[in-house]
């Protein structure tokens, strides 16, 4: 028996060094974060002002998240829901990510999401924020440092009533981002809707959706159409003669600067609303403002200004839970504290992890260097949440 004890002593001493080996195999040396964003096709601008706004971010924060390196991999997600899948899959159980981010499109995130959800891999939306996610289909391991699809057309939609127009149109693509923004418009808006009308994703031609405007007569028209989308329309709007007779409102990414650089002059008094504007006066703002129109050559878009923030909130999550991002319910609880400085001032996160913040008129005008651009002319709503934070059951 005597030779037994030191037999079961080595046994177990050996058992401790294999523990701790493990233990510091699973500590991390690195952060992997995989950016799967819309990089080709009519909406690629959008994917490129968030992942530029993300690089960005990571650049101001040392190439390092809490002190750790990062290694970035982008992907394209070619706004095809299947590619985005497979992508997403491809990030998670080959290159081992420990953030994801980067999508533009509602429908791609609900085809991603529930296995990045499943894999507990913390999402960081920079853009789509699906009405799905914000309610009863809430989940832990997704944040949104953009907005609920439907608040920035809340905005608008009070605006407009707010301005007294009577008779509406109102013009969406048919996904579920386009049918939230329609639904939102409408929570605020309680005049007359003449006509509603969705279109194909991605379409290019509107001369058929003008027509039926036109015959409508409406005195405003309220459209949803990010990136190239919003850009024909716009232009095929004002060759038809319409901006004579019908005011146009849009939400900030229907009438944002990657627009605005497309168009040019015929967007000049188009009103739409944003949580952010390259006019904010805060130091952080002004600080990623000038650092990017020098390291891009042009203005930051509201898309580019999510990317930087959620490059920002990965590094104070990191930095919280001092590099040990193996401990998701340590990780998770310090993304939600969200402990950095936004482009927008003060963030928080609700109950489902999508912002609390403030709402804002802009206009799109001239600035002192007559560049054709969005003025900020006031709050439209303080503090606002969502509609359906209160069917999500966390806390």
């Amino acid at each position: 028996m005597k030779k037994l004890v030191p037999a079961a002593l080595n046994s177990a001493a050996m058992a401790c060094v294999l523990l701790g080996a493990s233990g510091s195999a699973l500590a991390a040396d690195k952060v992997k974060v995989g950016l799967l964003s819309t990089l080709s096709g009519p909406g690629a601008g959008l994917g490129v002002d968030i992942r530029d706004g993300f690089q960005l971010g990571l650049k101001h924060a040392g190439g390092k998240f809490g002190g750790l390196p990062v290694e970035l991999i982008t992907a394209d997600d070619q706004q095809n829901p299947e590619v985005a899948k497979q992508t997403s899959d491809r990030l998670i159980k080959r290159d081992k990510v420990d953030f994801m981010t980067g999508i533009v499109f509602s429908n791609l995130m609900l085809a991603v999401g529930p296995s990045v959800f499943e894999s507990k891999t913390p999402y960081i939306s920079a853009n789509a924020g699906p009405s799905q996610y914000a309610g009863e289909q809430c989940n832990p391991y997704f944040f949104n440092v953009a907005w609920q699809n439907d608040n920035l057309h809340e905005a608008v939609g009070k605006t407009v009533m707010d301005k007294g127009f009577k008779k509406l149109v109102l013009l969406a693509p048919n996904y579920p981002a386009g049918k939230d923004a329609l639904t939102g418009f409408k929570r605020f808006y309680k005049g007359a809707v003449v006509e509603e009308i969705y279109t194909k994703l991605g379409q290019l031609d509107y001369a058929a959706e003008l027509a039926q405007a036109r015959a409508a007569k409406p005195d405003a028209m309220y459209i949803f159409l990010p990136g190239g989308m919003g850009i024909n329309f716009i232009k095929q709007f004002v060759g038809a003669g319409l901006s004579k007779d019908v005011t146009l409102f849009g939400p900030g990414f229907s009438a944002d600067e990657d627009v605005i650089k497309a168009v040019g002059e015929p967007m000049l008094g188009m009103f739409n609303s944003s949580h952010w504007a390259h006019d904010m006066d805060n130091a952080a703002n002004k600080k990623f403002v000038a650092d990017f129109q020098k390291d891009y050559g042009r203005l930051p878009s509201l898309y580019a200004s999510q990317g930087y923030d959620a490059a920002l909130l990965m590094n104070a999550a990191v930095r919280d839970v001092k590099g040990k991002i193996e401990d998701k319910d340590a990780l998770l609880k310090a993304i939600k504290a969200a402990k950095f400085e936004s482009v927008r001032g003060a963030f928080k996160f609700n109950n489902n992890q999508y912002p609390i913040q403030d709402y804002y008129l802009r206009v799109i005008g001239k600035d002192a260097q007559g560049r054709v651009t969005n003025k900020t002319l006031g709050k439209i709503f303080s503090n606002h949440a969502d509609a359906y934070a209160a069917s999500c059951k966390m806390k």
